[in-house]
């Protein structure tokens, strides 16, 4: 899977890339993550990329032409599946979005920035638009990061042990089960029994009805609610 971010504030982004499973996806090959500092596409020697908004107000707002001009050169280069800005007034983010979008072959994510971008933009070129809550950031690009990791662990091959997706918290509607490691017991909390029994088959059940009842009591909304 090959992921173009699209973004005025490139180290915002690049960090995180360079660490734990997000690294791994690159290292195997299966996937590439590109940033593009829209800076570059700027066209005056003071390299802007905002302006003031039309009829007057506060903030500033992403200019179109530095915009157009990135996505123009990249899709002359390849096809891309999606081209997705990251905004508070998108489309709430969830497992079932991440689970689509990382069976696709090439996106790009657009991050926003101030007061956002022009509107023409996304009328001209945005085909989905995705916010992680509701509430407002300075940019898109920690939303950008939210999605590359939720899409990215989902590629087979990425996660060393890819069963674990299984009981993710949303995988099937339900939220994850209490995890326990060692010691035993810990400042006078122990582990539950039954994980200490080695019986596969009554930890599965165990497991199973914790998250049934975590979900009941925290997230009624959940499909897997009873």
């Amino acid at each position: 899977m090959r992921i173009d971010v699209i973004t005025g504030f490139p180290r915002l982004v690049a960090g995180p890339l360079g660490e734990s499973i997000l690294k791994r996806a690159q290292d195997k090959g299966l996937a590439q993550v590109i940033v593009h500092d829209l800076r570059d596409y700027a066209a005056d020697r003071h390299r802007s990329i905002d302006d003031a908004p039309y009829g007057g107000g506060p903030g500033m707002v992403l200019m179109p032409g530095p915009i157009a001009g990135c996505i123009d050169r990249l899709r002359e280069e390849r096809p891309y599946d999606e081209i997705i800005y990251l905004t508070a007034d998108g489309t709430r983010f969830s497992q079932s979005a991440a689970t689509r979008l990382s069976l696709l072959g090439a996106v790009i994510l657009l991050c926003g920035h101030y007061k956002g971008i022009d509107e023409r933009i996304r009328q001209a070129y945005v085909t989905s638009e995705i916010s992680i809550g509701d509430y407002v950031l300075t940019g898109g690009e920690l939303p950008a990061l939210v999605v590359i990791d939720t899409v990215l662990r989902l590629i087979p091959g990425v996660l060393n042990d890819g069963e674990s997706l299984l009981d993710d918290s949303f995988q099937d509607g339900l939220l994850g089960a209490p995890c326990y490691t060692r010691p035993p017991e810990f400042r006078s909390l122990k582990v539950p029994d039954v994980l200490l029994t080695g019986n596969h088959a009554d930890i599965a059940r165990w497991r199973q009805d914790q998250r049934q009842h975590r979900t009941d009591e925290r997230r009624s909304d959940l499909p897997g609610s009873s």
